[in-house]
């Protein structure tokens, strides 16, 4: 499965409304941890079609960010029927963010 591209215009059905659990990727082009994270989350998405997995643009999409708290970046959430199950912060490893979903 590819990776979604989530706004405010699209979050609630996206991400709140899912019936899968949701990866969320809190990112920023000029952020280099996010470059190190993006081809993990990217392969993550390939391989886990059980889990949807969208990045949010935190530069394009400030409200989104504030709502969750998002202070640094990389930033991950997990979320399940519509509630945060989990969030990290900074560069995980592979495993770490696989964990996350289960």
């Amino acid at each position: 499965m590819s990776v979604i591209t989530v706004t405010k215009e699209n979050f609630q059905s996206e991400v709140l409304e899912s019936d899968k659990t949701v990866l969320i990727d809190f990112w920023a082009e000029w952020c280099g941890p996010c470059r190190m994270l993006s081809p993990v989350v990217d392969e993550i998405a390939n391989e886990k079609p059980d889990v949807k997995v969208c990045k949010v643009n935190v530069d394009n999409e400030p409200e989104l960010a504030t709502q969750f708290g998002v202070m640094s970046i990389p930033t991950l959430v997990v979320i399940k029927d519509g509630k945060v199950q989990s969030q990290s912060v900074g560069v995980q490893p592979k495993n770490n963010i696989l964990a996350m979903v289960k």
